[in-house]
């Protein structure tokens, strides 16, 4: 009932915009454990058109954008989003009656793409953390199931032997963060942390019927330690395969491939799997790579849409949230 609530007036703002074909809200102000609600809400809007919806956006709430990005028109908003950032534009700042919040303009082709392939690891990173779904799309919510199997695939392959229900959650919500440029000066350093404690239950709530059909085939075994569970894995070269083969192509391409005929006689490429920390590795490299690619253009993608003072503004509260968090 009181998530209903939540998301009730979290949807308030909606009534703002054109038609969205999908909407999220997240946030650090959302988490249970987090007492500071003055933060930002952020927003994550799906649409078929981008040059269309900023369109008739910019109709409706032209203060939302910078003066120069008003000026030079929605063509040159959504190709700044493409070009240069990872394919969402962010308006920050933008007042709904009592609250501040920030919403990002995506394309549902490029939505649904980085959820499924991993190209960007930008959106799809996002869902792999519990969000508020506002507007909910069919086709998302398909491909967001294979990204959570691939999230804890990609979490199996990184984690030891044996570890927590804590663990797992916390190594599925630093997959996103992995060479983030951020982290090492402009966000809170305890930010996995807090997030996994702020929002436990709704993690398990995404994840646990996954975890069973890892149990029922064996990967996993389960013992219960209190009120959390305990995870042992099968850390064998089969198991080990298994993993790999089920994340996206794009990190399993990093991989050493046999090609051998298969029944029909064709030639069909075998990935080749030495160790489980070949795997680990493999994954680190590909995660790392586009977290750090898709972070810094979509900064500077950011500052360009944001124009000077509120880019200032915004990186300001970003610096001081993560400089407080390293003050012993």
């Amino acid at each position: 009932m009181e998530e209903e609530k939540t998301a009730a007036e979290l949807a308030g703002p909606l009534e703002l915009f054109p038609p969205v074909d999908f909407c999220c809200a997240y946030g650090s102000s959302l988490l249970r454990n987090n007492q500071d609600k003055t933060s930002m809400v952020d927003y994550i809007l799906g649409v078929a058109d981008p040059i269309q919806w900023h369109s008739e956006n910019l109709e409706r709430n032209r203060k939302h954008y910078s003066k120069w990005m008003a000026r030079l028109g929605p063509g040159v908003i959504t190709r700044v989003a493409d070009g240069v950032g990872a394919g969402v534009h962010f308006n920050p700042f933008v007042e709904w009656r009592d609250k501040m919040i920030k919403y990002g303009v995506v394309r549902m082709h490029d939505l649904a793409m980085d959820v499924l392939t991993w190209e960007r690891f930008y959106l799809s990173g996002r869902l792999q953390k519990p969000v508020f779904i506002l507007n909910d799309n069919w086709e998302i919510q398909k491909v967001n199931i294979i990204n959570l199997k691939s999230a804890i695939a990609a979490s199996l392959l990184l984690l030891p032997p044996g570890f927590s229900e804590d663990d797992l959650y916390a190594k599925i919500c630093s997959l996103s963060y992995m060479g983030d440029l951020r982290m090492l000066f402009a966000e809170d350093k305890n930010k996995v942390r807090k997030i996994v404690q702020g929002s436990f239950q709704l993690f398990r709530s995404m994840y646990r019927p996954l975890l069973e059909e890892y149990t029922y085939e064996g990967l996993l075994k389960v013992s219960s330690h209190g009120q959390h569970e305990v995870f042992k894995q099968d850390c064998g070269s089969a198991a080990t395969s298994y993993l790999f083969s089920t994340l996206p192509w794009t990190v399993q391409r990093l991989i050493g491939r046999q090609y051998k005929l298969d029944e029909a006689g064709i030639i069909a490429p075998q990935i080749v799997i030495s160790s489980k920390e070949e795997a680990a590795n493999c994954v680190r490299k590909a995660l790392r790579r586009r977290v750090m690619m898709s972070s810094a253009r979509q900064a500077v993608s950011g500052l360009l849409a944001a124009g000077g003072i509120n880019a200032v503004r915004y990186l300001g509260r970003k610096i001081s949230k993560g400089w407080a968090s390293r003050k012993p």
